[in-house]
Formats: structure tokens, sequence, C-alpha cells
């Protein structure tokens, strides 16, 4: 009779069970170095809006009786965001900036950060990512990490909630 192996098929590999610590990790480095940031980036606009101001009360008045350009169309005013949307938005585009994520994935991940379902799905809804390059990077990465027919490269991508066009942009972005 033979030994059973020490892993199993069923165990998933290494880099899968680490690979959320890692995120979590880089998450929260990422949130702090970027809570410190927050003040001297304001503080330049500041500035910037002073000097603006300024100029435009130095303008001549023969300036002033130009034709007024034709009115443009009011751009739709942006939603009304919560605390927890803002956040959930923050923390999305920080996983997005570090790793590939699928739509499904980054919701997942969003609850599992105990953001509410609701706010997961608003804060990948409004952020602006193209799913089929998360697929080809996430593809890559694979690569990287360990062989793949392109067949259960596929499925992996569509295991990780990509769904079946983006999963296959994702591996015809690869040599496979």
């Amino acid at each position: 009779m033979t030994e059973p192996s020490a892993t199993t098929t069923t165990d998933r590999p290494w880099f899968k069970k680490k690979r959320w610590w890692a995120a979590g990790f880089v998450l929260v480095i990422a949130v702090a170095a970027g809570a410190g940031e927050e003040d001297t980036a304001d503080a330049p606009r500041a500035a910037d809006a002073s000097a603006e101001a300024d100029i435009s009360q130095e303008a001549p008045a023969e300036e002033a009786v130009e034709a007024e350009p034709a009115e443009a169309p009011e751009p739709e005013p942006e939603p009304e965001l919560t605390g927890s949307q803002e956040n959930a938005i923050a923390t999305a585009q920080d996983y997005i900036a570090y790793t590939a994520f699928s739509h499904k994935g980054l919701v997942k991940q969003l609850t599992f950060e105990k953001y509410s379902k609701e706010d997961a799905e608003f804060a990948v809804d409004f952020i602006d990512v193209d799913w089929n390059e998360q697929a080809a990077a996430a593809a890559k990465d694979y690569l990287d990490y360990t062989s793949f027919s392109r067949a259960g490269l596929v499925e992996q991508l569509m295991f990780e909630g990509y769904t079946a066009e983006q999963a296959e942009y994702g591996v015809s972005q690869t040599d496979l």
C-alpha cells in the first residue's frame, strides 16, 4: 500500500494561503503611510488656490468684457458618500494598486475587511478598473508562481471570480 503524500490534491498552494495575509499587511502599511501624507498634500493646493485668486483680482477690466464662452453642460454631481463608502473606496483602490483582483474577489476581500456588502459593492463599482487587465495581471502572476495549462489557468481565474470572458482575455495576454 502506498503512503499518502504530505500534501493532498485538495490542499491549496502555499502562495494562496499566505496571499491574503500579505495583502492585508501591505494594506495596513499603505493606510498608515497614506494617513500621514494627507495634511501635506492639501497645503500646496490651498496655496495654489490663493495665488489663483490674487491673479484673477489683478486682471485688467478689458479682459472681463470678452465674449463669454458658450455654457458647457453641467457635469453630473458626484454622489454624496458616507464615511464608510469613502473608506471602502480607498481600501479597494489600495488593493487594486497592490495586486490583481476580480470584481467578485475584491468585493469578497472588502467584506472580509468587515465592510458591509453594500459598501463593498458600491466601492468596487465606483472605482475605475479594467477587469480584463486585472485578469491579465492575475494570469501573469500565477505563471510567475507555478506552471499551468491554458485550460487550467482559465479555470483558476474563474475560480478567483473572473468571468469566462475576462479569464480568456487574461490568458490570451500570456504565452500560453
